[in-house]
């Protein structure tokens, strides 16, 4: 096993670990666009094979979001979400000028918040931050 970490993923490799993490298909045009336009992007490799993943989304003010942090099940507890995590974060705090603030936000998956915990991040709801909040809209002939 040869692990490197790049920048570098195709829409196609995208697809596949969300795939091998049993999350739902998102169609090609919208992977790519997705890919385009993230900020930050870490890409895990065995060999030539894409392992894991994850992008950040920023507004370049103050937002900053992770997104589609995933490892390939095969090679879950290796350190390998650490590592992803760690380049992020060094990331986040690379593009902060002194005396800033940034806002970083990320949707755990069900039983993974201990993992970012490790990160610095909390739980919501807490007495001042509510619950966290989501939706998927698909339309459909010309309807939301």
């Amino acid at each position: 096993m040869t692990i490197t970490y790049t920048n570098i993923l195709t829409p196609e490799e995208y697809s596949s670990l969300r795939a091998a993490a049993g999350w739902s298909k998102i169609e090609a045009s919208l992977a790519a666009n997705g890919l385009m336009h993230s900020a930050f992007i870490v890409s895990v490799r065995d060999g030539e094979k894409a392992i894991g993943m994850a992008r950040v989304i920023t507004d370049y003010g103050y937002t900053v979001y992770i997104a589609d942090v995933i490892v390939h099940p095969d090679y879950q507890g290796k350190g390998i979400g650490r590592g992803i995590m760690t380049r992020i974060m060094a990331w986040v705090g690379e593009n902060i000028a002194p005396g800033q603030a940034k806002y970083i936000t990320l949707m755990a998956a069900k039983g993974k918040e201990g993992f970012y915990e490790k990160f610095g991040f909390v739980r919501r709801p807490t007495d001042e931050l509510g619950p966290g909040m989501t939706q998927w809209i698909r339309k459909k002939e010309g309807k939301l």
